[in-house]
């Protein structure tokens, strides 16, 4: 069967409906039937016609989802609009290459097993999201499940399976739709949907159970909307001090409304405590006394400086400072590629060169959990929220809680910024831990373990949010076992490839004889 323009229709429209069903543009019931396209589009078709769809399907998916990006090396690295354009049409096309690889497996195993891969099919596409999660340093920004986020009752599967297990029934009903249409058979659909409509309803039981609010505490996040245009060098001291005196005058007022763990965000105003040049001795000095006088304990967003070897290297860090000067410090163990560090230097050599942006920071080794008033806590940093295997371990080391710092500004008003939000949202799920979230521009927020957002911020507003929220010791099978499931599923995928073209070699050796 050749590709004809309607099956090319078809794997574009269902990349572009899967990505309109994440944020901002919220049509999240569309992640329920935006695959349907792609599996009529598969149905007989060639391994490399599939190939072809997959990769048009992925395209259309991720040119939508991240359109954004191009922005940030044009605007904040100085690049031509040419070149950004560029990095963005190769990172598009890369991403593109898992729902291409995907419809490769699909069609390889259809030929031999033309029945169960509708049922393989769900096992295969999350194997490939815990590669997506981890080839190359990793970028799962776009995996099915969250564009499920806001529904709650569904959400809770994630404890435990962790993400995956929503994409798997998203992928699954579909598959099953399709199945059932191609073979005439209600069957295998009905039982889907009996599945999807338990899960719903296990998480709606699930709901009606509150979190414990023993040990219970007021904390704050403060979003002091700090533009991502500031270039701290060119900004005099005074301008500096006005910011720093801003987020002072937010966390006095949270303090008066009670709270006694206040979180600034990820590079609002330079801090380093370990500086001793500049403005950050007498910024140290402020918040040190700011917090004896109001008994509150900080986590800040510091950039740090540790000599090695007579080498300076520096580190983007969560700093906790208490009311008695103790302090204890988190160095960001999952570095942004190309915005913190350059990855593979001898393959990436040209990009250092093109743009002065990107950081040369290095990454920390250890997992190191914060105290607040005998409660552990765990601080991801921007971009680290975005891995849960990383996360979840700092809730199987102790962490009572999660806190979560990043700037979001470099994205302005796209959807980045919502996307992050979404994926932080699941992260309180799959642990069942309170998480809060400081974000420079926004958005802010705080999340309950059952993925209830509690409050939020509006972006480009300067705020803070103030609420209350209790350690939680329960682990759940996901913060436990990590990806068993994906792992089992890229396993079960590859067996069956396996299987399936040694069948068919013994098929075509049998055949000629």
């Amino acid at each position: 069967m050749k590709i004809r323009w309607i099956h090319i229709l078809l794997v574009i429209i269902s990349g572009a409906l899967t990505a309109l069903s994440f944020p901002k543009f919220n049509l999240s019931f569309l992640c329920w039937i935006s695959l349907i396209p792609l599996f009529f589009a598969l149905h007989n078709k060639s391994a490399k016609q599939s190939f072809l769809l997959g990769f048009l399907g992925g395209i259309a998916f991720n040119a939508i989802l991240i359109y954004w990006i191009p922005a940030v090396p044009a605007h904040y690295g100085n690049l031509s609009i040419g070149i950004s354009l560029l990095i963005y049409a190769v990172f598009v096309i890369y991403l593109a290459l898992f729902w291409a690889f995907f419809s490769w497996f699909f069609a390889k195993i259809q030929r031999t097993f033309p029945k169960l891969i509708f049922l393989l099919a769900p096992f295969i596409w999350i194997g490939f999201e815990y590669i997506l999660t981890h080839l190359l340093t990793g970028f799962p920004w776009g995996l099915l499940g969250y564009s499920q986020y806001k529904n709650l009752w569904f959400l809770q599967l994630a404890s435990l399976t962790g993400i995956y297990g929503l994409s798997f029934i998203l992928v699954l009903f579909q598959s099953l739709f399709v199945y059932s249409m191609i073979r005439r058979r209600r069957t295998p659909f009905f039982l889907s949907l009996i599945l999807v409509l338990l899960l719903h309803f296990g998480g709606w039981m699930i709901m009606k159970n509150n979190p414990s609010m023993e040990e219970s505490f007021q904390a704050s996040v403060i979003q002091g909307n700090v533009s991502s245009e500031i270039q701290w060098d060119q900004f005099s001291d005074f301008q500096i001090r006005d910011l720093f005196n801003q987020h002072l005058n937010l966390s006095s007022d949270a303090t008066k409304q009670g709270s006694r763990l206040i979180i600034w965000p990820e590079f609002s105003v330079p801090l380093c405590f370990s500086c001793s040049y500049n403005i950050y001795p007498e910024f140290k000095y402020e918040l040190s006394r700011f917090a004896q006088e109001s008994g509150a304990t900080l986590l800040l967003g510091t950039n740090e400086t540790v000599m090695f070897q007579q080498l300076p290297h520096y580190y983007n860090t969560t700093l906790c400072l208490h009311p008695d000067l103790s302090m204890s410090q988190y160095y960001k163990i999952h570095l942004v590629p190309f915005g913190e560090y350059t990855p593979y230097k001898k393959v990436f050599f040209f990009i250092e060169k093109m743009t002065h942006a990107i950081g040369e920071l290095s990454s920390g080794n250890a997992f190191v959990l914060h105290q607040f008033e005998g409660k552990k806590f765990g601080t991801p940093i921007c971009y680290e929220i975005i891995f849960p295997n990383l996360v979840r371990k700092f809730v199987k080391k102790g962490a009572d809680f999660l806190v979560t710092i990043t700037n979001d500004g470099w994205y302005g008003n796209s959807s980045a910024p919502y996307q992050h939000f979404a994926i932080a949202v699941v992260r309180a799920v799959e642990n069942r831990r309170f998480l809060l979230r400081s974000a420079t521009t926004g958005v802010s927020g705080i999340i309950d373990p059952y993925g209830r957002i509690l409050s939020r911020t509006e972006i480009m507003t300067q705020t803070y949010l103030t609420e209350t929220i209790a350690p939680m010791k329960t682990i759940t099978p996901y913060t436990r076992y990590g990806d068993f499931f994906p792992l089992a599923s890229l396993t079960l995928g590859i067996v069956f490839l396996i299987l399936a073209l040694a069948i068919r070699k013994n098929d075509n050796k049998k055949s000629r004889f």
